[in-house]
């Protein structure tokens, strides 16, 4: 097993020379700098391992070079090499994030000692992390081999190695954010503390300020008492924002100052309270044209986007869709105690070839609403419930034309055909097709189907396509045109 890489920071030309020739006596990769910007310079292209640093340097001081480093890597550890007299200052140093320090002038076995109980120490951290990102592997979202997702999972990891980067996470519902913000949680030097997340479309805006930064006791009238925020309960830790884009202005200005100065009022009260936290933040509206609309501070954009991770669509991970299936079936098969086992080659042609509107979100919906009420060792077309959309005519019609072409592919199940139930679903998909090509005027629709207007009528009151006074019923009225009376 190789050697670490060490990088020793003194301003004596004596110490640096002692100091790197023991260590490399021990088999390590040794770096030398004299100065904070000599370190700086060493660590742009490489960092070690580990670091000595020095208190005192003749352009600045080892405790903001100490600060610098954990804000980019705070899982490498830091041992200060300190003077007689410096005590207090070590401690300082050991509460900003330090190993330990180690009083000049040293022997070599205790420094060697003290090196390696650190790297050991830091060998468990990264073995404990890896451990953690393993078990949270076998979560929903993290089953992927598209290079898209490869490309988000790579971002997370590398922002969870900061301490306070804030990330926007952008994407359609149901993709898997609050995934990915619990991910990059858990793997940073934070995953010990409060995971705090907050839904800013699911709270009023009027009190959505208390449930942030708190509120005195007296601050309105049903302030009966002092409550504290989700800013303060989740110092230390993250704080998760999800639909930021439904956060008022007024709001938006305050958070632009937690995140500027750390440090916050609470409604109705007068001192500053600091917080140390990491403000990650999620939407699927398009932020940039909100702020280029006037509904969403530029400068809180990009202050929340220092880093952004797009979570991509299912439509676009095809190659993902069945194994992510199997993935549901296999435990809601479990939790159920139900017989399902494998997927018949029909139905996984269904699933890829149906659009996935509602993303993972609803692919793990339909598996366990599927495995609890079906029966079966193998899941087949006819197993398989997905919903109408309504952007989704087109799409109804494609998953029916889905599970037709699989009957016809002679992938039939032990027990046949349900053909009834299947020619149903087919004429209410072209009715509903055919109708949204009409912009539901009966007539023209009837004339392209080529049915009387009354047998249409018929078939759109058997299957809930009209309501009692015979005009249409249209699935989707907020998308539909303006039906024919």
């Amino acid at each position: 097993m190789s050697k670490a890489n060490i990088v020793v920071v003194d301003d004596q030309d004596s110490i640096r020379h002692f100091v790197s020739k023991a260590l490399e006596d021990e088999g390590y990769t040794v770096r030398a700098a004299g100065s904070v910007r000599e370190t700086r310079q060493a660590l742009e292209h490489d960092m070690p391992d580990l670091l000595l640093l020095d208190l005192k340097l003749p352009d600045g001081t080892g405790i903001e070079l100490l600060r610098e480093i954990k804000r980019v890597q705070p899982e490498v550890p830091v041992i200060l090499m300190t003077a007689f007299g410096e005590l207090e200052t070590a401690v300082e140093a050991m509460s900003a994030g330090a190993f330990w320090f180690v009083k000049k002038p040293f022997q070599n076995d205790e420094l060697l000692a003290l090196v390696a109980r650190a790297l050991e120490s830091q060998r468990l951290w990264l073995e404990l992390r890896r451990l953690r990102h393993q078990a949270f592997a076998d979560e929903d979202y993290l089953h992927s081999s598209s290079p898209s997702m490869q490309e988000a999972y790579a971002t997370a990891e590398q922002v969870s190695r900061g301490d306070t980067t804030t990330v926007l996470l952008e994407g359609e519902s149901g993709t898997g954010k609050e995934y990915f913000a619990n991910l990059i949680h858990r793997m940073s030097a934070r995953h010990d503390k409060p995971f705090v997340e907050i839904n800013c479309a699911a709270i009023p805006r009027e009190l959505l300020e208390s449930e942030l930064f708190g509120h005195e006791k007296g601050a309105f009238t049903d302030a009966r008492t002092q409550k504290l925020g989700l800013m303060e309960l989740a110092n230390g830790g993250t704080l998760f924002l999800d639909e930021i884009g439904e956060m008022s202005p007024m709001l938006q200005v305050k958070l632009l100052r937690v995140l500027e100065r750390r440090t916050f009022k609470r409604v109705g009260g007068t001192k500053d309270i600091t917080v140390n936290l990491r403000i990650i933040s999620a939407t699927n509206q398009n932020l940039e044209k909100l702020v280029q609309e006037g509904g969403f501070r530029e400068d809180l954009y990009y202050r929340l986007k220092v880093v952004p991770l797009w979570v991509p669509p299912l439509r676009d991970r095809k190659d993902d869709v069945v194994p992510l299936a199997r993935l549901f079936m296999d435990r809601f098969a479990r939790q159920f105690k139900k017989g399902f086992r494998d997927i018949s080659p029909a139905a996984e042609r269904i699933l890829l070839g149906y659009g996935w509107p509602g993303n993972i979100r609803e692919l793990r919906n339909l598996f366990e609403r599927t495995v609890l009420l079906e029966v079966g060792e193998v899941l087949e077309p006819q197993h398989l419930k997905l919903a109408p959309r309504s952007h989704g005519a087109a799409a109804e019609s494609v998953t029916i034309g889905q599970r037709i072409d699989a009957y016809l592919n002679g992938a039939i199940a032990e027990d046949g055909i349900p053909f009834e139930p299947l020619v149903e679903e087919l004429e209410r998909a072209l009715i509903v097709h055919a109708s949204c090509v009409t912009k539901w005027n009966q007539s023209r629709t009837a004339e392209l189907l080529h049915l009387k207007r009354d047998k249409l009528r018929y078939r759109m009151k058997i299957y809930q396509l009209q309501d009692g006074d015979g005009t249409a019923a249209i699935p989707n009225r907020s998308a539909a045109p303006a039906r024919e009376e």
